[in-house]
């Protein structure tokens, strides 16, 4: 496990970061009488409203934001780091973000620097709360990030990377989605992160949804909310806290609310029956935190506001109807789907009138944090709506043991992290998703004696987790590992004719062609990679990296199937099918539609061949 530059000397002994920590418990717990929780380091309510009421108003505004922080360190990050930090935030480190703002929240992202490695992050992690627990009345941070896994996910190997969520629902198992919970849970605590945003609570009802897709567990409501449920158990049972998203719903969008604003043109009879059952299950299964979609559902509320920024969809159906009296933070408020209707000065007072209490990455802190200071000074929110916020945040961090012990313990990254056992689980749960969607005359297994030389040819998106890739070159490697001689040929997601012909070419010297798909759709040049590369005669086997529905446009092929994502979790159970190892076990989350009439099915939900024993 690669270990980052700051020497373990550096750093200040395990005695007295907890020392640093038994600082803010005792002054949590100053006033009133010590209950069993309280003796043990958890603040009860009393304690906290006592806590709550001591804090200054900047404070209390503070707590409710989650940022962005540029580098590896909190104190001292790269110079490009700090300059980045400098222009969009007004400091140059994480350390200063803290003394200036006290934000209650801090998210990690790769691009952002925060991970590179193991050590380094649980060093980041220690760093942000040494800040904030060193200030008057200071109080730990809840440090989070997006770690779905499959698609998205921002901490990459050597950590446990597991597949995405449509891969899971095509494995089906409970158990499986828990025991990913439970396994990511641990290594993200080990390394100070204490708050994921996942599950993915979203029916994909949309085969054209541009923002969810295989992020989501399915198309099956039941389905989603039981697997929905059985990752925030998870998740919780490792002291991590979930986050179902996007409430109340971003499975049915033809719109990315990154860069638009969608609309959700489902009836309130619809909205129950599709969209909300994973939430009731998730509030159900005690869920931590719902995060709000940037999107618009006009039978929910017809005013035109995005849900973040509905008090009839924040308060009147999560808080009064379905009885969630949890953490509701929104969605990146960086996104344009929030920001369409109002500038970014008014989005965080609007969110937190509709009933949000943490404000996640707003593109401007400053003005953001100023607004809602504002807000209140001039009566527009009340002092007391903020503290409800404020109470349920701290309640959160009291819940998942940060006054008790905000620190990392650098022995439990080195055994938690990456070890044996995790990968060996993600990889036995990989091999339970992947799905044969075709198989004409029984072509796969391929067998070594009849087709011992492969071309892996195909689509090699850049890895989402920072995992080895791309995929044609992973897919080879792992063929070559089981026997075969196999090389890649990278030929891109829209191969010109010079490309596809250089392909042809290589299958000349193969006895079977392996080809990597992604996001195929009418008209693909990917399409015509495949059907020339099986004009050849040899055999040729698509492997779908991203979405199921590539087999629709790929009528030629003989042997399809899906991986549900390009991380090499998937792509080497994708291979160990192709060669026999295992056999395929997944079965459809989501109907494919037909090609030629999208309103048509082509493969149903439950769709799923295997080999004969």
């Amino acid at each position: 496990m690669p270990h980052s530059s700051t020497s373990s000397a550096a750093q200040p002994s395990r005695r007295t970061l907890l020392a640093a920590g038994a600082g803010v418990t005792a002054a949590a717990l100053a006033t009133g009488t010590a209950s069993a929780r309280e003796t043990s380091g958890a603040p009860d309510d009393d304690t906290l409203r006592s806590l709550v009421s001591r804090m200054s108003l900047e404070e209390k505004v503070g707590q409710l934001f989650v940022t962005r922080v540029y580098g590896h360190s909190a104190t001292d990050p790269d110079p490009a780091d700090a300059d980045a930090n400098l222009k969009e935030l007004g400091v140059r480190t994480a350390a200063e973000l803290i003394a200036k703002y006290r934000v209650g929240g801090v998210i990690y992202f790769a691009w952002a620097h925060n991970t590179r490695d193991p050590h380094q992050i649980a060093a980041l992690s220690d760093g942000i709360q040494r800040a904030s627990l060193a200030a008057e009345r200071g109080l730990p941070v809840l440090i989070s990030t997006d770690q779905e896994h499959g698609a998205v996910a921002r901490v990459g190997a050597p950590a446990t990377l597991f597949p995405g969520a449509m891969a899971v629902g095509a494995g089906g198992s409970r158990s499986d989605a828990r025991a990913l919970g439970r396994i990511s849970g641990a290594e993200l605590r080990a390394l100070g992160i204490r708050q994921d945003y996942a599950p993915d609570a979203d029916v994909n009802v949309d085969p054209a949804n541009p923002v969810i897709g295989v992020r989501s567990f399915g198309s099956e409501p039941a389905a989603v909310a039981a697997l929905v449920a059985a990752q925030v158990a998870g998740y919780q049972g490792s002291g991590v806290a979930a986050c179902a998203k996007h409430f109340p719903g971003h499975g049915d969008t033809a719109v990315d609310s990154h860069t638009g604003f969608p609309v959700i043109t489902h009836s309130r009879a619809e909205w129950a029956r599709l969209d909300a059952p994973p939430f009731r299950a998730a509030i159900e299964a005690g869920v931590d935190v719902i995060m709000t979609a940037h999107l618009m559902v006009p039978a929910l509320d017809d005013s035109g506001d995005p849900a973040t920024l509905s008090r009839p969809i924040l308060t009147g159906l999560l808080r009064d109807e379905l009885g969630y009296d949890g953490v509701v933070i929104t969605d990146s408020l960086a996104m344009e789907g929030v920001r369409t209707k109002y500038g970014d000065d008014r989005v965080p007072v609007l969110a937190l009138k509709a009933g949000v209490d943490q404000l996640l990455n707003p593109p401007d802190l400053g003005l953001a944090w100023n607004a809602v200071l504002t807000a209140v000074r001039e009566g527009e929110l009340t002092e007391a709506r903020l503290e409800e916020s404020v109470l349920r945040v701290l309640r959160l961090k009291a819940r998942l043991g940060l006054f008790r012990d905000p620190y990392t313990s650098r022995r439990e990254v080195a055994r938690t992290v990456g070890c044996r056992a995790h990968l060996a689980a993600a990889d036995r749960i990989a091999e339970r998703t992947t799905t044969l969607l075709v198989n004409e005359g029984g072509l796969l297994p391929l067998s070594r004696r009849r087709t011992p030389r492969l071309l892996v040819a195909g689509a090699d998106p850049a890895s989402p987790t920072g995992t080895t890739g791309p995929p044609t070159g992973v897919l080879a490697e792992a063929l070559t590992e089981l026997g075969f001689t196999a090389t890649a040929l990278s030929t891109g997601t829209a191969p010109s004719a010079a490309v596809v012909a250089r392909a042809v070419a290589a299958a000349g010297d193969a006895d079977a062609v392996v080809v990597a798909t992604y996001n195929v759709t009418a008209g693909s040049r990917q399409a015509a990679l495949v059907r020339e590369l099986a004009a050849t005669g040899r055999p040729v086997v698509v492997v779908a990296v991203r979405n199921p529905y590539d087999v629709a446009h790929l009528p030629g092929a003989p042997a399809v199937l899906a991986a549900y994502g390009w991380t090499d979790v998937e792509v080497r159970a994708a291979a160990r099918v192709i060669a026999g190892r295992v056999r395929p076990r997944g079965k459809l989350p989501v109907p494919v539609p037909r090609a030629d009439d999208p309103a048509a099915v082509l493969l149903p939900v439950g769709h799923g061949l295997s080999y004969r024993a």
